[in-house]
């Protein structure tokens, strides 16, 4: 086996990894630019036509998120089904614990079979705004006046 006894002519080791760290540190900063610009241009902004179509039975309440299987919904407790999913304005999957203790005005969806959370979708202020069953809203037949105004 030969092996070479004399210096190669290039740069020494110590004098080649300033030009490569450099080099390296460049690549670095361009990658992050590309990461912090890309995601906010992929974003879906909410109210520039976006129309998500919420199903029938959809119920509309207040959220918020206690622990990994429970949540609150119009201040009482409520489980949430294993497989429950919560959905942004952008109409993109919310993981619950990145959530917690916050609170949501949202449409929901229960299981008919066990009474749990099974999907909520987070509104817009558009959104919220329009009627739906199941608000907030205080509905009673009970009237304090007289029987002649309901005439």
């Amino acid at each position: 086996m030969n092996r070479c006894t004399t210096r190669s002519s290039g740069p020494a080791p110590s004098r080649r990894a300033p030009r490569y760290f450099h080099a390296a540190v460049l690549a670095a900063m361009a990658g992050a630019a590309l990461c912090i610009v890309a995601p906010a241009s992929a974003q879906v902004q909410p109210g520039l036509g976006l129309s998500r179509p919420f199903p029938e039975a959809a119920l509309r309440g207040t959220l918020s998120m206690n622990t990994a299987s429970e949540a609150t919904l119009n201040g009482k407790t409520i489980r949430m089904a294993p497989g429950m999913r919560l959905f942004s304005p952008q109409n993109t999957l919310v993981m619950a614990h990145t959530v917690m203790g916050q609170t949501f005005k949202v449409n929901y969806v229960l299981e008919n079979s066990t009474g749990m959370l099974h999907a909520a979708w987070i509104l817009t202020e558009s959104e919220a705004a329009q009627p739906r069953k199941g608000s907030d809203a205080v509905i009673t037949n009970i009237t304090t006046s007289s029987g002649a105004a309901l005439k």
